[in-house]
């Protein structure tokens, strides 16, 4: 291994294709930090994703390099919110809980490299319909109902920050909008109060649940 090293040293010191071979060496390891399903391409936007999650985990001054060695991505999507972009990025749930921990951190780490561009991590979740039983399944978990998984999605949208309350509301039509109440403590965070309506378009793509985000009236 440590001959291995040495030449891989040596290469990249004489040859003249090194900046190629660099980047060669950057892009495959980036690549490990993306799990499609089987045979599928990533798009050009999740090897970006990609390779910023490693650019994060390799420098040397990150605080959540540790934590990023385990964690990947399975899609990613821009989505137009009024005058900004945001950027829906999905992990498999097997890693969520890790993402979870480090999501603050990890957001603004992105926000940096996808400048001018709102983050939202969310998780991948499966719903279970009523046919369940026909999966071999005797009893559906509650965490795979649809209300349940679109809780889940909620809190995944907004985080760091907490749900300080919700209600629904029901309009003369029979529509359906459910009203978000955010921390307040979390307000002036993380420049928070710019992104409520990133949060309700990108809750709306994922659920085609209309909601709005507000913090509590002083």
């Amino acid at each position: 291994q440590g001959q291995i090293c040495r030449f891989r040293s040596a290469l990249f010191a004489e040859s003249p294709g090194a900046g190629f071979l660099s980047f060669f060496f950057a892009m495959f390891n980036a690549r490990k930090k993306i799990l499609k399903d089987k045979g599928a391409a990533p798009t050009e936007l999740e090897e970006e994703v990609a390779k910023a999650l490693f650019d994060i985990e390799v420098s040397p001054s990150s605080d959540i390099k540790a934590d990023l060695r385990d964690v990947y991505i399975s899609s990613a999507q821009d989505l137009e919110v009024k005058n900004r972009i945001a950027l829906v990025v999905h992990v498999p749930f097997r890693v969520w809980k890790t993402v979870r921990k480090i999501q603050g951190r990890l957001i603004r780490e992105l926000e940096k490299k996808f400048n001018k561009k709102h983050v939202v991590l969310v998780a991948n979740r499966t719903i279970l319909d009523k046919n369940f039983r026909r999966k071999g399944l005797q009893v559906r978990p509650r965490s795979r109902t649809l209300t349940s998984v679109h809780e889940s999605i909620l809190e995944d949208v907004v985080g760091p920050t907490e749900i300080f309350g919700k209600r629904t509301r029901i309009g003369v039509d029979g529509s359906k909008l459910l009203k978000v109440v955010l921390d307040p403590k979390d307000k002036d965070k993380e420049n928070v109060e710019t992104k409520l309506a990133t949060y309700a378009a990108v809750y709306k793509k994922l659920t085609n649940k209309e909601a709005v985000f507000q913090f509590p009236e002083v």
